[in-house]
């Protein structure tokens, strides 16, 4: 019986995997460069962009402000850049479901002459923002919405940002337990500002490697002496310029073929991927390790070996977080319990990347349970059946590795991968 065409059927493997693959260009390095390209005065020339919906809607919402975007082949785009040329509104930049270019750009916004609505799709307009918007009007931008911490939401910058140099540096606060997104969109601004900008940071910060993307993309663009420690951030004003670079692999997606080796067995090669990677979730391979596969790290690749027992791990993963799907399904067929730990603020994403995948993944027989901040893994024996994926790109990657092992596993709503990765069904049917 053929699968209806909002949903898809994955076929299991009929052996172990010994497979090279490629995966698009890092989605978290790519708008952070877009961002900081566009602030830079000149045309800036990124290689290797991946092609999914989060990218294309940057790409969309920066030529709606009156930047120069031209695509080149193979995933290059041309960017000429720099704030003066941001066009006057009032104009509105259509999100669609990102969240971080909704973020990202209702920064940028502050930067240009306004006024500029930013706005989503509907599950992008249930995403809360308000702790990027109260930063902003501390720093005294005019933001205005139907909902306060929501999208839509309408920004026009001070008049008082035009100030002379030697202004002094402004300081906001913020919580650093909270989206790191918030954190990296004040801090791409930070250089333009007059006096630049202290985050004064309320509570500890996490996901501190998506932070450290940040740093070292904007360093890239030419911004230096950024500190960073527990307390807070600062990074002094200077301007942006312009550059040629190339985006390394998206580990997040690297993380669901080398999950495969770990679940069917066999080994998984995935190309560009290096032990040079700046992008935190390059650690999944350890997470991995940690479970009993080998792993090898090269100047050129990352490769992954099953090993002879796949064995439960207790883990923090709020470094890693949009990697607790994919680890949460490879526990699944582990021969001891895992706790995944460290995650609370993972239920404001894309979905409730707790509940939500919980209650799939028992459709299927598991034993998943959830926690006030993560989940627990009892391993045992599972079934076929629906996976839904509430709007979720790693929900539903994730859910068709199980497919893998398990017959019958259909993932609905299967297009909801292009957000991140349009291509991943062709990757998926080439592992076998």
């Amino acid at each position: 019986m053929t699968a209806p065409a909002d949903s898809r059927s994955i076929t299991p493997l009929d052996g172990p995997l010994d497979v090279t693959v490629g995966v698009p260009g890092s989605k978290s390095i790519a708008n952070r460069a877009l961002i900081c390209a566009a602030l830079a005065t000149g045309t800036s020339t990124l290689h290797g962009l991946p092609s999914g919906d989060d990218t294309s809607a940057m790409l969309d919402g920066l030529a709606v402000l009156g930047l120069t975007v031209e695509r080149g082949a193979h995933g290059a785009v041309y960017l000429t850049g720099g704030v003066e040329r941001m066009r006057r509104g009032p104009l509105t930049i259509d999100a669609r479901l990102a969240g971080t270019t909704s973020r990202f750009l209702t920064a940028m916004a502050a930067l240009g002459p306004g006024p500029y609505t930013i706005d989503g799709a509907a599950p992008l307009r249930a995403r809360p923002m308000g702790p990027l918007h109260q930063a902003l009007a501390d720093l005294g931008v005019s933001l205005r919405g139907a909902r306060p911490g929501f999208l839509p939401v309408d920004v026009q910058r001070p008049i008082e940002w035009s100030a002379a140099d030697g202004a002094t540096t402004p300081t906001v606060h913020i919580a650093g337990d909270i989206s790191s997104q918030y954190i990296s969109a004040l801090m791409m601004i930070a250089p333009l500002l007059p006096g630049g900008l202290t985050l004064q940071l309320t509570t500890a910060l996490i996901s501190r490697p998506y932070v450290g993307i940040t740093v070292a993309v904007m360093e890239q663009f030419g911004i230096g002496a950024i500190t960073i420690d527990e307390q807070r951030i600062v990074v002094p004003p200077q301007p942006y310029r312009a550059v040629e670079m190339t985006i390394e692999p998206d580990a997040s997606s690297a993380s669901y073929p080398l999950a495969a080796a770990a679940i069917c067995g066999g080994r998984v090669t995935v190309a560009g991927l290096t032990d040079r990677s700046v992008q935190g979730d390059a650690a999944f391979a350890d997470l991995l390790g940690a479970m009993g596969c080998t792993v090898d790290r090269g100047a050129a690749t990352t490769t992954v070996t099953a090993g002879p027992t796949l064995r439960g791990i207790d883990v923090d993963m709020a470094d890693v977080s949009d990697l607790v799907p994919t680890l949460a399904v490879v526990a699944l067929f582990a021969s001891t319990p895992t706790t995944i730990r460290g995650v609370g603020f993972i239920r404001a994403k894309e979905s409730d990347r707790l509940g939500d995948l919980a209650r799939e993944l028992n459709k299927l027989g598991a034993m998943v349970s959830e926690t006030s901040d993560g989940l627990q893994i009892q391993p045992v024996a599972l079934h076929g059946g629906r996976i839904g994926t509430h709007h979720d790109h790693r929900l539903a990657m994730a859910g068709s590795l199980i497919g893998l092992r398990v017959p019958g596993v259909t993932i609905e709503d299967p297009n909801v991968v292009t957000k991140s990765w349009p291509e991943y069904w062709a990757m998926l049917d080439g592992l076998g």
